[in-house]
């Protein structure tokens, strides 16, 4: 599903300063692969999952997604590949205040022109199976940061797609609440066979994957398996 060479990533503070973020990444994950992320502030790993999600380019290296090289697509190209293959959670919810949770969920639908009856009905199913069918005409400022990932989780994987990117989808909840999202974030890889990516700074989240990338200084310095 993703395979990384020599992947290298700087950015130009300014005319004299530059920061080198990745160093030569190679890495391989596998279709249907559950797997995190882990590394300190500042070690690259949030800049590895914007290249993967195609958020972000790199310098040097090549990148495949689904067997297809990721490099100079234009922004239109890359919009139309993240809206076929990726869906992304994020710390922050990324919800449209001002949408329900219903018009939340259904949004990727609508760029990929499905009408407004299919796109609502197959929301309020995924809400459903989320628990969050009650709460579909509510506003996220009138629900709790729990319910927010739920609804966040059901936008993602509401277009089916064959990759999930997750940048710290437990950092602003409780321990509770956090372990309720890594349960459904599990049963969503096992059950829709989704590719499940997850950056992390909790080991107890990272510990619920199948396989811990731990970053350091740009590069990875060792790969855990978690399977038993």
């Amino acid at each position: 599903m993703i395979h990384l060479e020599n992947i290298h990533k700087t950015y130009n503070l300014n005319t004299s300063n530059a920061l080198h973020v990745l160093k030569g990444i190679n890495l391989d994950v596998a279709d249907g692969d559950f797997v995190s992320i882990m590394g300190a502030s500042g070690s690259g790993k949030s800049t590895l999952l914007n290249i993967i999600g195609i958020l972000d380019t790199y310098d040097e290296g090549s990148y495949y997604l689904d067997g297809q090289l990721i490099q100079n697509l234009t922004e239109t190209e890359s919009a139309k590949v993240r809206n076929k293959m990726i869906g992304f959670v994020f710390q922050s919810f990324n919800l449209i205040n001002f949408k329900t949770a219903l018009e939340n969920v259904a949004l990727p639908l609508y760029y990929r022109g499905v009408s407004r009856k299919k796109r609502n009905d197959m929301a309020l199913g995924y809400l459903d199976k989320l628990g969050l069918k009650d709460w579909a005409n509510y506003l996220p400022s009138e629900m709790s940061g729990g319910q927010k990932q739920r609804v966040a989780i059901a936008r993602a994987i509401i277009a089916k797609p064959r990759l999930i990117l997750a940048d710290e989808p437990t950092g602003a909840l409780d321990s509770k609440t956090s372990q309720e999202v890594m349960d459904i974030l599990r049963q969503v890889n096992e059950e829709e066979k989704i590719t499940m990516l997850i950056v992390t700074h909790a080991r107890e989240v990272a510990e619920q994957t199948h396989q811990i990338i731990n970053f350091k200084d740009g590069l990875i310095s060792s790969i855990e398996n978690m399977r038993q």
